[in-house]
């Protein structure tokens, strides 16, 4: 019996604690409230920034010109450079036909000048005898106005003279095709011992004075760009631009400037056509190659300087016109700002101060008033 108490106690007291767990209040789990979400979050920079606008086009010369002979005959000679890819200057005899026939012409010419001056001369003494005989009623009106017509006659083969003279000496001339400017052989079809016709095509050059470049540019960027569709910009500067290229595996930069515009919009691609300028393309500048005809390049147009200007990641938008700012209590506020534009994935706004937290992590369909854990991300020009 003195063995059986121990166990007699134990099962009592078993009893009993089965009986308060089963009759005790009920133990209610309450779940711990989510912590605030971490986002990321840059300081507003306000400044003074200068608008760029990037195109492409491909570098054309500004003046092209197909060389055609003036006359006929055959080609004495032929200039050095006049091969595809070759320069030369102005004033340089490119290509000569045989001149013998054209200098013959031009005697010709002045004979039949001398002769219609004498023929004028002769005409002119007989009409002032004609009328000194009239004065003195001893000849007749009919041998006057005979001897009127003969000079007027006269006056005329002088006329005819002249200008068969000076057609003479202009065809002597063009015996000599002369480079109009300083410029570059295109291609060329012309060879010594060569029977060419008047108005046959010989080469086609261009000017090495300037290097122009089309380039399209979306007509939303022009409000950025000092110039209008009507040409020039009035009154302002002619905006500066960077032509950059990879040229034998490097990269290569020429300065220009734009110089007009097209002044229509493209119907379909909706871009504004601007046309830039670099003098002296094929002067060496250091180690940068010539802006050679055909090459093509991306350009950089500087454009107007805007004020208070934040530059912010392009996730900072959470509509093109909100952003959210993280205030010092870890809350979030909705601020409306100018949108500006988006180059590439910088977003440029307006209407932010100084110092100011924005939140740059997408939060769709967040209360404003939201409790936030901020921490700082990159600079967007970073």
């Amino acid at each position: 019996m003195k063995r059986l108490a121990p166990l007699l106690v134990a099962a009592v007291g078993l009893l009993l604690m089965v009986a308060i767990i089963a009759t005790g209040p009920e133990i209610e789990s309450e779940d711990a409230p989510p912590p605030p979400p971490t986002v990321e979050v840059v300081e507003a920079r306000p400044e003074t920034v200068r608008m760029s606008v990037t195109a492409h086009g491909v570098a054309a010369p500004k003046t092209a010109s197909r060389l055609v002979a003036e006359v006929s005959g055959r080609i004495v000679s032929v200039a050095d450079s006049m091969v595809a890819g070759g320069f030369f200057s102005q004033g340089d005899v490119l290509v000569a036909v045989d001149r013998l026939d054209y200098e013959v012409a031009l005697e010709q010419a002045r004979a039949r000048l001398a002769s219609a001056e004498s023929e004028l001369a002769s005409a002119g003494r007989a009409f002032e005898r004609q009328e000194e005989l009239a004065a003195a009623h001893s000849g007749s009106e009919s041998m006057k106005d005979e001897a009127h017509n003969r000079q007027r006659v006269a006056e005329a083969s002088l006329r005819e003279a002249k200008a068969l003279l000076a057609r003479a000496e202009r065809d002597l001339e063009r015996t000599e095709i002369v480079a109009p400017y300083d410029g570059r052989v295109r291609t060329e079809q012309v060879d010594p011992g060569q029977f060419v016709s008047r108005g046959e095509a010989l080469a086609s050059v261009y000017s090495v004075d300037f290097a122009e470049v089309r380039l399209p540019v979306p007509d939303e960027d022009l409000a950025f760009l000092p110039v209008a569709l009507d040409g020039a910009p009035p009154g302002e500067a002619l905006p500066e631009v960077v032509l950059r290229a990879r040229f034998a595996g490097r990269e290569h930069a020429w300065q220009g400037r734009i110089v007009r515009t097209e002044g229509e919009i493209d119907a379909e691609t909706r871009t504004v056509a601007m046309v830039a300028q670099v003098p002296k393309p094929y002067e060496r500048r250091n180690d940068a190659p010539p802006l050679t005809v055909g090459l093509f390049v991306e350009a950089e147009i500087m454009g107007r300087e805007v004020h208070d200007v934040a530059r912010l990641p392009r996730t900072a938008l959470q509509d093109d016109d909100r952003v959210l700012l993280v205030g010092e209590d870890g809350r979030l506020a909705v601020r409306e700002v100018e949108f500006l534009r988006l180059v590439g994935d910088v977003a440029y706004v307006r209407g932010l101060r100084a110092g100011e937290k924005v939140c740059v992590t997408r939060l769709p369909g967040v209360a404003e008033g939201s409790l936030v854990r901020p921490r700082n991300a990159h600079d967007a020009r970073d």
